[in-house]
């Protein structure tokens, strides 16, 4: 890694703070200085290691990765998860988790095997044969920034991805049967409306990103293992909801998950 890709401390040091302070019960960043907005995703990455470190005492370890790509051939980003906002069948969105709640019906692929850090880079068919199952979930965007979408895409990456929680529904371990790109896709909003479509997934077939996640996160040092869950990027528009809402994704036929928005 050259000097260029890398953060200088104090300047890494002080959009974590930033980023931390929000979370303490800070107001949320409306426009950030320009020379704390990361210039690579080296650079954002190493601020996402950072609060992810600062967040373990609140949150527990990371037992989780999102991940997702702009396009089909584009390079996939990622970000770690913490136990505290991963939530497993229906939920009620624990008060004072998230600021925002912009919901979003995703596919899940928890691990059954290791693969740890190694020389060669791991294989498609190596990381798929680590899978356990397959599950419906909906991930809860949430932003340390005050407007959602309103912050650079490398400050963006270094906030932990927008992630606010993800809620995991029943797995099933015929995955090798899903066809992400071809399943239906509903989201039932609460309030009337109802997404449905077919896949939707911008980064095209999800699975092409768990191979670059394991070699991504095994050079991290934060490497998917035994239990860990993927979440592989939103199968529908993002939308931002009121509390009160109970929201319901489905995804083919596998098993459907709710989450309350409560107040």
């Amino acid at each position: 890694m050259s000097n260029a890709d890398t953060l200088s401390p104090s300047r890494e040091a002080l959009l974590t703070d930033r980023l931390m302070a929000v979370r303490d019960g800070a107001p949320p960043l409306i426009h950030l200085d320009p020379t704390l907005i990361p210039e690579t995703e080296t650079e954002a990455y190493g601020i996402q290691d950072h609060v992810a470190r600062a967040l373990q005492a609140r949150y527990g370890s990371v037992i989780g990765w999102k991940v997702g790509a702009a396009s089909s051939e584009a390079v996939p980003f990622a970000a770690p998860l913490h136990e505290a906002t991963l939530f497993h069948g229906d939920t009620a969105l624990p008060r004072g988790l998230c600021r925002h709640r912009g919901v979003e019906a995703e596919i899940v692929y928890r691990f059954a095997r290791d693969l740890p850090a190694r020389e060669r880079p791991w294989t498609l068919e190596e990381v798929l044969d680590a899978i356990g199952s397959v599950h419906t979930a909906i991930e809860i965007i949430d932003t340390r920034f005050a407007e959602p979408n309103s912050q650079p895409r490398l400050a963006h990456l270094a906030d932990q991805g927008s992630h606010g929680a993800l809620i995991i529904g029943p797995g099933s371990d015929q995955w090798r049967s899903l066809s992400p790109v071809s399943e239906t896709v509903t989201l039932n909003l609460g309030d009337g409306r109802r997404i449905t479509h077919i896949g939707g997934n911008s980064a095209g077939d999800p699975r092409r990103l768990l191979v670059w996640l394991a070699n991504h996160a095994a050079a991290r040092g934060m490497p998917l293992l035994k239990g860990c869950v993927v979440t592989t990027g939103s199968m529908t528009d993002t939308v931002f909801l009121p509390p009160g809402l109970t929201v319901t994704a489905q995804i083919a036929s596998l098993a459907p998950v709710s989450v309350t928005l409560t107040r």
